[in-house]
């Protein structure tokens, strides 16, 4: 039988997926579902001296802080004005928590790994390193987006 690892480590058995989608824009993205820990409203962010420009700053969720980044701003479209429609998506990358913010999440969506196609050869190496295939879906596509490379690698910055 089939398996993948997510990036939360859990197995995929016979290359089943369960994902969730979400909109920045007129773009439709999704992330592993076993990526989140949670889904929540716009919260105001209090900002970051010396931080990416797609680092919004840090919300308090339950006694912990948590680090908001723009996700349009870190895919490299428009920053998102973020209102009261917003929703931060709350997802573990590696040993890191970080809420990311997006328009609205649309649906949770079971996929096979062969619905995935690989991203394709125009595409720029900045979108190679977050999009890591399309799913086309409905007469819409989805690109699915590795968490892994969201937040900045903290060793080369500090080289």
């Amino acid at each position: 039988m089939n398996q993948i690892v997510s990036q939360s480590g859990q197995n995929h058995a016979g290359g089943m997926r369960e994902l969730i989608s979400f909109r920045i824009g007129a773009q439709e993205f999704c992330v592993d579902i076993m990526a989140i820990r949670e889904i929540r409203g716009w919260t105001a962010a209090t900002a970051l001296p010396q931080s990416p420009s797609f680092v919004r700053g840090v919300i308090n969720l339950r006694g912990a802080v948590l680090p908001i980044v723009d996700l349009a701003s870190r895919l490299g479209f428009e920053s998102t004005e973020a209102n009261d429609r917003n929703v931060i998506i709350v997802a573990q990358i590696g040993e890191q928590v970080v809420g990311l913010l997006v328009d609205a999440v649309s649906d949770i969506l079971t996929i096979t790994d062969d619905m995935i196609q690989p991203t394709p050869d125009v595409a720029s190496e900045t979108a190679k390193t977050f999009v890591r295939g399309l799913i086309p879906m409905e007469g819409r596509m989805i690109s699915l987006i590795g968490l892994e490379r969201v937040l900045p690698d903290l060793e080369l910055e500090a080289a």
